[in-house]
């Protein structure tokens, strides 16, 4: 069935790229709610955004989602990939500041608040996106594919990475999001930048509020970050963390094979354009039995988090 939280889950830091600090609430949603983000520090107008992908604004370094008068909240990715990965289909996102706070740039925080607070059933049926045929998207710095999934599957994911800097250099990574794969294998691996980049993204009005404490920044073949590496393919990790996120702003699950080849956020929102622009390459299906049992919060446990983060 769908779900939604029991109680509230509050959450509070800085954003990432505004340096801003912002208090953010989930809080339960009725069934067919979806997900939903609201600005408490805007008065006047509307202050509801969608957590879509026509609301989404392109932007290789982080995913915005923009209303029609204007409103919007940056960064979701991480937010969205954690209610994504505890199978949580409804929340009202309330925040009163333009950007989700980074916290320690991982999901982990909020996942393990998710789950501290508890997931309720809804009397309604989960629906999801099957893929029936491929589609993809390639641009010069990368590309994203969608396919059917595997007799047996669910969402599943191959992810391919290549920096200059040895810390990073490549990395590839495949993984069956089931049996709560996202809490226990993603959900802790933070974001990275490197150091050669920070200086040229703050000059731009970004990475304001970015520290070692809450991004793995990399210099050449160093880690510059207290503690080093969670995972040895942290970064692969996050790329796939983050394409979760990003892929739920689909408005359901999605029932499928994603590829990523150096994709990052713009990739991925251009894909999920390519899916709808193409309807006989999917259907809308509920998900019942055996099929629920496949889609990522599936029997997420909260112990499952790992223990580092």
């Amino acid at each position: 069935m769908q779900t939604t939280l029991r109680t509230a889950a509050t959450f509070q830091g800085v954003g990432l790229h505004s340096g801003k600090p912002a208090r953010l609430t989930i809080r339960p949603a009725g069934a067919d709610h979806g997900i939903w983000f609201k600005r408490t520090d805007i008065l006047l107008g509307d202050t509801m955004v969608p957590a879509h992908f026509n609301s989404v604004e392109l932007s290789p370094l982080c995913t915005r989602i923009v209303n029609r008068a204007g409103v919007s909240v940056s960064t979701i990715e991480h937010v969205m990939a954690a209610l994504a990965g505890t199978g949580v289909h409804n929340a009202l996102i309330e925040i009163d500041g333009p950007e989700v706070p980074i916290l320690d740039g991982s999901s982990a925080p909020f996942v393990r608040g998710i789950l501290a607070r508890g997931v309720r059933a809804l009397h309604r049926p989960v629906r999801a996106i099957e893929v029936l045929s491929p589609v993809s998207v390639y641009t010069a710095k990368g590309w994203a594919r969608l396919s059917p999934a595997k007799p047996g599957q669910g969402m599943t994911m191959d992810f391919h990475i290549d920096f200059a800097d040895a810390a990073i250099g490549t990395q590839d990574k495949q993984l069956d999001l089931a049996n709560g794969a996202f809490v226990r294998e993603l959900c802790d691996s933070r974001t990275f930048c490197r150091q050669a980049d920070v200086e040229t993204m703050q000059a731009n009005g970004l990475a304001l509020g970015g520290t070692y404490e809450n991004a793995v920044v990399v210099d050449g073949d160093k880690v510059l970050s207290p503690g080093g590496l969670r995972h040895g393919d942290e970064a692969v990790r996050h790329k796939m963390l983050d394409a979760l996120g990003d892929l739920y702003t689909a408005g359901m699950p999605i029932l499928g094979h994603y590829e990523g080849h150096k994709a990052g956020h713009a990739i991925t929102n251009m894909l999920l354009h390519e899916l709808f622009a193409n309807p006989d390459c999917f259907r809308i299906v509920d998900c019942i039995g055996a099929r629920a049992a496949l889609l990522p919060g599936a029997g997420v446990e909260v112990d499952e988090i790992p223990a580092v983060a």
